[in-house]
């Protein structure tokens, strides 16, 4: 459907600006490093649930949360994004469940 509507060199740039707005290295390790510092804290605080018996992934529920909050994986939200990713896991912490 988009050949119907968008030339080439259009469905190029929304291609391209969509690769290029991810996250860069150094604030997708960044957000990482936050949410393996938030689920070490977090961890001890997940009440536990009776599809995980082994209990629950800390960094796997903040990383998850992300992904219902913004639509999108942690790696693949825009850089300008950065300070509300940060504000959401700080938003986890105080909110465990």
């Amino acid at each position: 459907m988009w050949h119907k509507f968008c030339s080439n060199e259009t469905y190029i740039g929304i291609f391209l600006s969509k690769w290029f707005l991810n996250l860069n290295e150094n604030n997708r390790k960044y957000i990482w490093s936050k949410i393996q510092k938030t689920g070490d804290l977090l961890q001890p605080l997940l009440k536990p649930s009776q599809y995980h018996p082994k209990g629950r992934n800390a960094y796997a529920h903040i990383a998850i949360c992300i992904k219902e909050n913004f639509g999108e994986s942690y790696k693949d939200i825009p850089d300008d994004k950065l300070e509300e990713v940060e504000e959401y896991i700080k938003f986890l912490l105080n909110n465990p469940d």
